[in-house]
């Protein structure tokens, strides 16, 4: 079966954000480094947290809400994965369910999301594979109204510097069990990128960018096309 790439993650789910169809080389480590960042030296005065997140422990609520608060957003991604190599392109992302991965070349790519179907388009090779919504890892980033612990099991929600990290766990997607690593700024909880760990043991890092909120991606942006065609 061919790995997917990542969505979300994500992002998600999130892209999306499922392993990568580019990716090939040995498994990476799978284990999520999920201890504390080490503490200062005695000598090294420790940083003072900003105010905006003196107070504020990450929490799912916290997770939910952000999300929830969304309708409709654009960003820049870039997509690393387990060889090493980085792809680049636009994220679109208008609950609930739709979402778009515009690879720039020379990634022949792209991924799309009507709301029911999830369509990863080869622009070189002229192929389109289709999967549902539901098995995709970040599945639950597209929902009508989000609860991250609903749809996947919460590993982990940890406070590490400035950042929160939510680990999640889901057993329904193509393949067996995945693993999504996300990491938020804490202070607004602003998603800032997230890591897919697929059945295989690869992971696939998307960190996004200049993310607007301010207007909903168009609806045309998420039809999936019949028919796929090489380019001239």
């Amino acid at each position: 079966m061919r790995r997917l790439p990542c969505l979300a993650t994500a992002m998600m789910l999130v892209a999306a954000p499922i392993g990568t169809a580019l990716a090939q080389g040995a498994p990476l480590n799978v284990t999520p480094n999920l201890q504390a960042p080490p503490k200062a030296r005695a000598a090294d005065p420790a940083p003072a947290p900003g105010p905006a997140a003196q107070g504020q422990k990450p929490t799912v609520e916290r997770v939910n809400a952000y999300f929830n608060g969304i309708v409709g957003f654009s960003a820049d991604f870039a997509q690393t994965g387990p060889d090493g190599r980085r792809w680049e392109g636009k994220l679109y992302i208008s609950r609930p369910g739709k979402l778009r991965f515009e690879y720039r070349p020379p990634s022949p790519l792209e991924i799309i999301s009507d709301g029911r179907t999830v369509a990863v388009r080869d622009r070189k090779a002229a192929t389109q594979d289709e999967y549902l919504v539901g098995q995709t890892p970040l599945k639950f980033l597209l929902r009508d109204q989000i609860d991250v612990a609903r749809d996947s099991k919460v590993v982990s929600l940890t406070q590490q510097g400035s950042d929160a990290v939510l680990v999640l766990e889901d057993r329904q997607t193509v393949g067996g069990t995945s693993r999504i690593r996300l990491t938020f700024n804490n202070a607004d909880m602003a998603l800032k990128q997230w890591i897919v760990t697929d059945p295989q043991g690869y992971d696939t890092r998307v960190q996004i960018s200049n993310i607007d909120t301010s207007h909903r991606p168009s609806a045309s942006l998420f039809v999936i096309p019949a028919r796929i065609t090489t380019p001239n």
